[in-house]
């Protein structure tokens, strides 16, 4: 017989799982997308793995023996506005519905600000802010019309709060999906649709690749950390499970820092 105590801990538990749900990932060919994807599939959903160029099939295949779910995949340049508005739609075609996005697809330019060029300017406001929106937007307007809420997470960074050295247009972007991401949820919480953001630290990514390779900047950096060491993608898998589940049905327009304490210092 199970005892009470061990029914109310089942309970809690079964306020993390995600039987049932659909959940897009985008950017979920490596690193951050990856492992959310996995962390989400791990916990009952399932998932549509986006990558912008090269498919996401070793991440699919990864949860397909993991898990024994079949993840789908699909491929769209976030920069591309006509490839980028399909995306939502053709999410909704694998699996009937959505219920969690996570907006993680982003990409970084690093020059100097008196030589930033607009191209690079505007490719990252187009894929790490703009995408952003027109994604949120058309998974939101598919929440509304199901009338059965769901999950918005949009990917942040500390660059969110911080200027950064020579990415003025990361750092534009990342403190524009903040913002949207209250705005969102401003709108969206009384319709049981949930908005928040997930602010990751000094992460081992391919995009803190040429960051890590200057060992000065990587001493200084580590040495800041009061975790001592830089994040790996996994330690943002229980911040994406509580944001996508019934866990944090009570929070919204919230930036969830993971960053080992560097904010904090």
């Amino acid at each position: 017989m199970t005892s009470a105590s061990e029914q109310v801990k089942a309970a809690m538990l079964d306020l993390f799982r995600l039987d049932g749900r659909v959940a897009l990932v985008t950017g979920a060919s490596r690193g951050l997308g990856a492992a959310m994807a996995a962390a989400l599939a791990g916990a009952g959903a399932d998932v549509v793995l986006h990558a912008s160029e090269h498919p996401a099939s070793v991440t699919a295949e990864a949860i397909s023996r993991d898990t024994g779910r079949q993840p789908v995949v699909l491929t769209a340049d976030l920069g591309d506005r006509a490839a980028s508005d399909q995306l939502i739609a053709n999410a909704i075609a694998a699996f009937g519905h959505i219920d969690i996005l996570v907006n993680n697809a982003g990409l970084i330019r690093r020059h100097p600000a008196a030589a930033h060029s607009d191209e690079d300017w505007d490719r990252v406001i187009e894929v790490d802010l703009s995408s952003v929106f027109r994604l949120c937007r058309d998974a939101g307007r598919h929440m509304i019309e199901r009338q059965r809420g769901g999950k918005i997470i949009n990917i942040a960074s500390l660059l969110s709060f911080q200027g950064g050295i020579t990415v003025p247009g990361y750092a534009a972007a990342k403190g524009g999906v903040v913002q949207l991401t209250k705005a969102l949820a401003n709108e969206w919480a009384a319709q049981g649709i949930n908005v928040n953001a997930i602010a990751p630290g000094y992460m081992e990514t391919d995009n803190t690749e040429a960051l890590r390779a200057d060992a000065v900047r990587f001493r200084q950096v580590t040495e800041r950390i009061p975790a001592g060491r830089w994040g790996v993608p996994q330690d943002l898998a229980g911040a994406v499970i509580f944001l996508a589940s019934r866990a944090s049905d009570y929070v919204n327009g919230h930036v969830l820092v993971v960053d080992g304490g560097w904010m904090g210092r």
